[in-house]
């Protein structure tokens, strides 16, 4: 029943169907005309021109056995009766007896695909020369008026279903970034800075080293938080924000992004050459996290015994970064996942993240208009981004 109220609704919902049943009427005389539809077990009115006082509204029912409309349906072809109670076929027919009706006119009215919704109908006490080919014709193309205007407003109704579908889903991703964003970063902070105080007491090692551990799963929890918020901003909206700015400091974040991780790595040996004098228009945060991910990327997959070189510089306001690593060459069917998200190599280890940091880097270079590739050889692995001058 929902299925032929809302078809009901779609009909009610086309602007022209009263024009539409008027002319019907004006062409043929009847004074009374609907659109029904019509399926195999219900009649359905959707809409009428009713000036008999049947008191048919949309959405009242018939027995669809009772009606002429069911032989249409089965026959897929238009029935026309000038004079029931003298043509030959219909003056037995128990039909007319039952609704009162001496001529009657009903056209098929199809869906977009073909399928059949109903009827384009009319009747009337009176006999009346229906069976005219230019009154079929006008009362056929007027039924397939109907099944385009109905093909329209139920593409209408679902672009707007699914724009409400997008608004929630947005709504939902705004709170679930700003669940993230919040109510996970507010505690790590917590857990974070108390880790820190508890840090400058004077501590036995076995209770400093496990201070320690605290921070240091307290700063890879917000990396994690960080990293699934990106995904969320760069997978389902907008993509990556950025705050661009005109700046002559990205070099020295870069170079400290080096030193960090050269920390962290202690024994691996990074080598940079890194050439940032001028001024450069960019998202300096974003890009220092870019370098931080196709750095941490190289650590964990290059070979142990070779450094890791990192080139940056500038030419005239556009940007150029790339990270290379030694190492066996990535196969062709992995190099086409690594910027997918959760994509993590074989050798990946469990506690090596979600494996969005290759995806997120390569968000980031898009929202800075550049591109971010990747090649492999038997010599050596590199990332490399390019980033034109960006337009302010």
């Amino acid at each position: 029943m929902d299925a032929l109220n809302s078809d009901v609704q779609a009909i009610q919902a086309i602007s022209s169907v009263p024009t539409i049943l008027r002319v019907v009427a004006e062409t043929t005389g009847l004074r009374f005309v609907c659109i029904a539809r019509v399926t195999g077990n219900a009649w359905v009115t959707c809409a009428a021109l009713d000036r008999l006082g049947l008191g048919l509204r949309p959405g009242d029912e018939l027995d669809v056995a009772t009606t002429l409309c069911d032989s249409v349906r089965a026959g897929d072809q238009p029935i026309v009766i000038d004079h029931a109670s003298v043509d030959p076929v219909y003056c037995t027919h128990p039909t007319p007896r039952q609704y009162g009706f001496e001529s009657y006119i009903a056209v098929p009215v199809r869906r977009a695909n073909g399928d059949f919704f109903g009827t384009l109908c009319g009747l009337d006490p009176e006999p009346a020369a229906l069976s005219d080919r230019r009154i079929v014709d006008t009362l056929t193309l007027l039924a397939e008026l109907v099944s385009r205007q109905l093909e329209d407003e139920q593409r209408i109704g679902a672009s707007e279903a699914a724009l409400l579908s997008e608004r929630a889903n947005s709504e939902l991703r705004e709170q679930f970034i700003a669940v993230l964003g919040h109510d996970l970063r507010t505690p790590l902070l917590s857990i974070l800075t108390g880790a820190e105080l508890l840090r400058r007491l004077p501590l036995e090692p076995h209770a400093l080293s496990i201070v320690e551990r605290i921070k240091r799963s307290g700063r890879r929890m917000a990396s994690l938080v960080d990293d699934v918020v990106d995904f969320t901003r760069g997978r389902m909206g907008g993509g990556i924000p950025l705050d661009a700015v005109e700046t002559t400091e990205l070099g020295q974040q870069l170079l400290h992004v080096v030193a960090e991780l050269k920390d962290v790595h202690g024994g691996r040996v990074i080598d940079s050459e890194i050439d940032l004098n001028t001024t450069v228009y960019c998202d300096p945060k974003r890009i220092a996290q870019m370098l931080s991910n196709l750095l941490v990327n190289a650590l964990t997959h290059g070979a142990p015994d070779h450094p890791v070189t990192v080139r940056a510089r500038s030419d005239d306001g556009a940007l150029f970064l790339s990270v290379s690593n030694a190492g066996a060459p990535i196969a062709d069917e992995t190099l086409q996942q690594l910027f997918q998200p959760f994509w993590r190599g074989s050798n990946s280890g469990p506690s090596e993240g979600l494996g969005l940091g290759l995806y997120i880097a390569s968000e980031i270079a898009r929202s800075h208009g550049g591109s971010l590739i990747v090649t492999s050889t038997g010599e050596a692995t590199t990332f490399s981004f390019t980033a034109p001058r960006i337009a302010r």
